[in-house]
């Protein structure tokens, strides 16, 4: 559960950098845009982001991230497919759901309520087709026969339906969970052979029928009505303290060169860490559709290190690079993604410093050979930092620092 203090930046200040332009509203719109959550403030503010440089305009720092009262600090931001649309994710209790149409001039709308949760949200996420939207959150109080029995206080995974361009969640299902989730991630894909799939992921740090260690990734099926089915081996083992995870598919469109990977952040004692895990890979002909249906993981590679609490993970359109953010130590790594095999290799350099607390990440990709830019939420610096994203190497460099007015900022979204 995120921390309820957040430190209040100061009114009125104006960001000192030169990589944020414009300190005030602004009628124009770049082609991209930068949302960004203020825990401090309860807002989202909405920033043009000039293609040439990566620089930043303030367009608006409103609307609330809250529709009704007592919504919790804002935690997620995303934009449907389409880029119309937005929704944000409020922590609770009880948490809910914030939907959003963008203006014009690239600003949100006023908040609606679209969708009424219960406990304390841990995460959101949509998956690839756009078609459904996920919830988890953590429960209430200290239940111990989740496993066997209904009970409103444990943690849940919550299914919505939704179409793009549209702000109107509709509630498909709710599954219990026995465990305590700690990140979500899901993916839509069609297999070599058979029909389309969804796939949740969910990392766990608590069994509810256990002793409080857990250190497990759950694994869900979706059907197309929205209904849940943990899978046969879920939940498989991962490295302790798992604390976020990232599935990606890195077939090209039209190809069946890549597979499915599923990367996992997790805190050891001293340094994080990031494994993964591969359901199926097509270019050996082995992605059937009874394969997929077991959803049967295992793991590939080696451990490898990188920064403390590793808390935030995107990657880009191509999925050939994987970007993650690790809290504690100030840092945002970078890997290439091997096509084939889902192996990971660090970039050079490895990693950037980011400010104090990084939580989110988001990406302005690039176009043909045009950079892209990376934008990071550093929650404890009450900023954000900017990378320069190299277009055919995936590098992060020229970071600069902004400073995030509202303060606190948490979750991002670009488009």
């Amino acid at each position: 559960m995120r921390k309820a203090g957040v430190v209040l930046a100061l009114a009125g200040i104006c960001a000192l950098s030169v990589f944020l332009v414009n300190c005030g509203s602004s009628s124009s719109r770049s082609t991209g845009l930068l949302y960004v959550l203020s825990e401090a403030a309860s807002t989202v503010s909405s920033f043009a982001i000039d293609l040439g440089n990566g620089n930043l305009g303030l367009i608006s720092d409103k609307p609330s991230t809250c529709a009704g009262s007592n919504c919790g600090l804002p935690l997620n931001i995303s934009l449907d497919s389409t880029g119309k649309t937005a929704l944000v994710l409020n922590q609770g209790p009880p948490a809910t759901i914030s939907g959003y149409t963008v203006n014009s001039d690239g600003s949100l709308s006023s908040p609606s309520v679209a969708a009424t949760l219960g406990n304390t949200a841990v995460a959101m996420t949509r998956d690839t087709s756009g078609q459904f939207v996920f919830v988890v959150d953590e429960g209430n109080g200290s239940p111990t026969d989740c496993a066997t029995t209904a009970d409103a206080d444990c943690p849940l995974l919550w299914v919505f339906t939704t179409q793009s361009g549209s702000t109107t969640l509709t509630p498909a299902s709710i599954h219990q969970l026995s465990r305590i989730p700690s990140s979500i991630s899901a993916i839509t894909f069609t297999p070599q052979t058979g029909s389309q799939k969804t796939l949740v992921f969910v990392t766990n740090i608590q069994d509810l029928s256990q002793p409080p260690v857990d250190n497990t990734l759950s694994v869900f099926s979706i059907d197309s009505s929205g209904n849940v089915a943990e899978s046969k081996f879920s939940p498989y083992s991962t490295q302790v303290n798992p604390t976020v995870v990232q599935a990606v598919n890195t077939n090209p469109v039209g190809q069946n060169t890549g597979g499915l990977f599923v990367y996992i952040g997790n805190q050891g004692a001293s340094a994080g860490g990031m494994s993964t895990m591969q359901l199926c890979v097509t270019v050996d002909s082995d992605c059937s559709q009874d394969q997929v249906d077991n959803n049967l993981l295992k793991p590939i590679g080696t451990l490898l290190s990188l920064g403390q609490k590793p808390v935030a993970t995107l990657v880009d359109p191509t999925n050939n690079f994987l970007y993650v953010a690790c809290n504690t130590s100030n840092q945002v790594f970078a890997y290439r993604i091997t096509t084939g095999t889902g192996i990971l290799s660090g970039l050079t350099p490895p990693s950037q410093p980011t400010g104090a607390q990084p939580v989110s990440l988001a990406m302005r990709a690039g176009t043909n050979s045009a950079n892209g830019f990376l934008y990071v939420a550093d929650s404890g610096a009450n900023g954000i930092t900017g990378f320069t994203v190299g277009a055919k190497t995936g590098i992060l460099s020229n970071s600069i620092a902004i400073v995030f007015v509202p303060g606190a900022p948490s979750g991002m979204a670009a488009k």
